[in-house]
């Protein structure tokens, strides 16, 4: 563990998106680091996520493609961090399915942009900047592949993505690490599980069933809905995150968990129930009643779950929210705040099935 570093100047990109803007959030309100957002705003970038931060000093915004190497350079050069949260990234299983394009561009093509720009950027520092900056990659659990019923995923769990979003960030964890061994850029790299919590584009399946639910409509679940997932809330990742960026050691990898495995459909039994108890339904019928299963995902991963004690070991870190209080909250924002994702539903038919395409 390397020692905490205070008062870091970090660009987030994707900063605006449901996790980014999680982690924005926690920088400005629990550190002295400045950040500055570097966000493309796709549909998924939202910059009400980031209205509580708005106006402070430490927070700074630009509406930038990591894809585009001039303005990326510009930004290095004007903004000069010191570390580097790369967290934008196309990362809809369904819509990569029917459109790889975006996946292959972004997540590949835009993190080689960001590797070469922190590579020069890191080149022309001195001293201590230059031992201290990290470009801190955030991935996924995809990357592994699948479980059966029984292990977890560690650090040194083979790659084996099934689908091209998991595929482009698999893709892009192999050219971090790569810059990292062949360039001596100093990297660290994050996977975490299924991410959940306020702030959520509402295709993800909890903030989707929610506002099914509050509609009356049905919830769709996948197949029969026993894929097994590790749902991790994003305020504790947003945390972990920034342990790993200020303490993590230089070419290390830290799986990132929220001890919290469940299957599908009992996540949305759970989101039914909370429903029945902040928003019940005029009729009084239960909402578990509008769960509907649809067709299953075109290689539907089984099962996914994550060995995190080497960050727990290393760096103290554990999830502080338990599943049940975090649905419950999740819940709870959703339905205060339809003024966040009503706009979006109409705007970008969030709701709609995607990922059926038997070809791209």
């Amino acid at each position: 563990m390397t020692a905490k570093v205070s008062g870091m100047k970090i660009m987030v990109t994707g900063g605006a998106g449901f996790i980014g803007s999680a982690v924005v959030r926690h920088l400005i309100g629990r550190t002295d680091h400045a950040v500055l957002v570097v966000d493309k705003l796709t549909y998924a970038g939202n910059l009400a996520s980031l209205a509580s931060v708005q106006g402070h000093p430490r927070y700074r915004f630009s509406q930038t493609d990591i894809c585009d190497r001039s303005a990326i350079a510009d930004i290095f050069s004007s903004f000069d961090p010191d570390a580097v949260m790369h967290l934008a990234a196309e990362s809809h299983v369904d819509r990569s399915i029917d459109g790889p394009a975006d996946f292959i561009n972004t997540n590949v093509v835009g993190t080689f942009v960001l590797l070469q720009a922190a590579l020069a950027h890191c080149h022309g520092l001195a001293g201590r900047r230059a031992q201290q900056f990290r470009f801190h990659h955030v991935s996924t659990d995809e990357v592994y592949g699948a479980l059966g019923d029984e292990g977890s995923f560690t650090e040194d769990t083979r790659y084996d993505p099934r689908s091209p979003y998991s595929a482009s960030k698999a893709a892009s964890d192999h050219l971090v690490r790569a810059w990292g061994q062949t360039y001596g850029l100093p990297i660290v790299v994050t996977n975490c599980s299924n991410n959940y919590g306020p702030h959520q584009f509402p295709e993800k399946l909890i903030p989707l069933s929610i506002i099914k639910a509050l509609a009356g409509e049905p919830m769709p679940v996948y197949g029969k809905g026993l894929n097994v997932r590790d749902w991790l809330f994003v305020d504790d990742h947003a945390e972990a995150l920034t342990l790993v960026l200020e303490r993590g050691r230089a070419g290390e990898t830290y799986n990132i968990g929220g001890n919290a495995e469940r299957r599908n459909i009992d996540v949305v039994n759970a989101i039914c129930d909370a429903m029945d108890r902040l928003a019940p339904r005029p009729n009084g019928v239960p909402h578990r009643e509008l769960i509907t299963f649809v067709s299953d995902r075109p290689g539907h991963d089984f099962r996914y779950a994550m060995d995190f004690a080497k960050l727990s070991a290393e760096l103290g870190w554990q999830p502080k929210h338990s599943f049940e209080s975090g649905l419950f909250s999740t819940v709870k924002w959703y339905i205060e705040n339809r003024a966040w994702w009503a706009p979006l539903l109409s705007a970008h038919d969030a709701g709609i099935r995607r990922g059926l395409a038997k070809s791209a």
